[in-house]
């Protein structure tokens, strides 16, 4: 079952993951524990054969073999973060498209209460067996990846005694031999039924059979998706790497990481100690995290952590049958709301989110941008769809001037906010717009297209 401590960390506060920390079910020390137990009892085994059953010429061998795994263990010679940590983002990311490809009937059953029509018996009849077909294909396809459902039902004869499949139907679906899996039977019923329903008129058009059937293809492709999710595992080799370099690491601290005789002065070991803490976090740390990809590389097992697929099950066929059925045609009779006769209202809030009314409302991040009276200015077009723009005086003129020279005079494109309108007033005073200079500074004319 799946271990939820959403409520726990709905709110960021002091020591609030720490309390995670105290719990057993679904943590990392029900994972990890039994291989710590095991590096453990191994090194204090090689620490006790060390200090007490070796001679003084063993001990000396002993220790040039320890600094020499310690130097291995030291160096990048097994890259076991990289390799760990690629390996268990693509685990999580498998996890995640696993969960994702789960399929649920939420759609495929609010198309078959909208569009398969009838409150009769065959009506109510047509719209529970589709339903039925859709969770029967679901349950199929899980009982081919998923011990938990396998379990539940360890054969066909179980699933006809949980009621998603009648006799009829196991002759038939035990009728059509195939040497592949057959869940897409029932959806291929599923269809069939479809466009009878359609031909009968329970369906009432072509465009609500083809919601129907593109619905159903959502469905399926979930299905088949979830199947080969399970033949197409993260390869092999790729498996293997990671747990050879995570355990021959750990076998090489085994002797690497002892505690040596301080007298002889060797590096690094300056204090004899027993317990080698900081290599049992440096353990309990790579160990766990090769657990957690063991754990979520098929999420359909039995761990604390994997998905709850009977509880799904039983969830799925339930409000099925309640969309179709039970709340077909099933509506309350219409009256007016509330604030039928306000325009402008509010929603009340309780004491306690009633703070929540003091914060402003979000606009948009420049909503309270400010900007200066220039800027807010506007300058028409001239009749001849050409603007004429005057640079303002100082050093960006000298650069706007050195640039047009550069570009033989000409700047096309959007406009230049930082630029005035001298045309009008060129003009006016019966002046060439383009030899407008002065002594103290260059006046630079730019010709504008307005594009369509």
């Amino acid at each position: 079952m799946t271990v939820s401590y959403s409520l726990e960390v709905a709110d960021a506060r002091f020591w609030g993951f720490s309390r995670l920390l105290l719990r057993w079910k679904g943590s990392i020390y029900r994972l990890v524990y039994k291989e710590c137990v095991v590096f453990c009892v191994v090194y204090f085994f090689f620490s006790i054969f060390y200090r007490f059953l070796l001679t003084p010429k063993q001990q000396d061998l002993f220790e040039r073999v320890a600094l020499y795994c310690d130097q291995f263990t030291n160096t990048n010679y097994i890259p076991v973060l990289f390799v760990l940590g690629f390996y268990v983002t693509l685990a999580f990311n498998r996890w995640w498209g696993q969960y994702t490809s789960f399929p649920l009937p939420d759609n495929l059953m609010m198309v078959v209460s909208g569009n398969v029509h009838g409150s009769d018996t065959r009506g109510r009849l047509l719209r529970r067996t589709l339903m039925r077909y859709a969770n029967l294909s679901s349950v199929l396809i899980l009982r081919s990846i998923s011990t938990r459902v396998h379990k539940r039902f360890p054969t066909l004869q179980h699933v006809v005694e949980a009621g998603f499949m009648t006799p009829p139907e196991l002759q038939l679906f035990e009728s059509l031999h195939s040497d592949y899996n057959k869940y897409w039977m029932p959806l291929t019923w599923f269809s069939n039924l479809a466009s009878r329903a359609r031909e009968e008129g329970r369906v009432r058009d072509d465009i609500a059979l083809r919601l129907l059937m593109d619905e159903l293809n959502n469905y399926r492709a979930k299905c088949s998706l979830l199947f080969h999710y399970d033949w197409i595992s993260i390869p092999l080799v790729y498996t293997q790497v990671v747990t050879i370099a995570v355990y021959s690491f750990f076998a090489f601290c085994v002797v690497g990481r002892q505690f040596l005789n301080p007298a002889k002065g060797y590096k690094d070991h300056k204090i004899d100690m027993y317990v080698p803490v900081f290599t049992l976090l440096q353990f309990f740390f790579y160990a766990g995290w090769l657990k957690v990809g063991e754990l979520i590389i098929n999420p359909f097992g039995e761990d604390d952590d994997d998905f709850e697929t009977n509880q799904l099950i039983d969830r799925n066929i339930q409000v099925s049958m309640l969309a179709v059925d039970d709340m077909y045609q099933n509506l309350v009779p219409l009256e007016k709301d509330k604030h039928w006769a306000q325009r402008y209202f509010s929603v009340p809030y309780t004491l306690s989110t009633a703070a929540e009314t003091l914060t402003p409302a979000f606009k948009g991040s420049t909503y309270d941008m400010r900007m200066s009276a220039d800027d807010l200015e506007t300058y028409p077009m001239n009749a001849d769809g050409k603007t004429h723009y005057l640079a303002p005086r100082g050093s960006l003129g000298d650069g706007l001037t050195q640039f047009v020279q550069k570009t033989k005079g000409i700047l096309r494109g959007a406009s230049l906010p930082s630029l005035l309108d001298v045309t009008n007033q060129d003009e006016h005073n019966g002046n060439d717009p383009t030899n407008h200079k002065t002594e103290t500074d260059k006046l630079v004319t730019i010709e504008v297209t307005q594009n369509d």
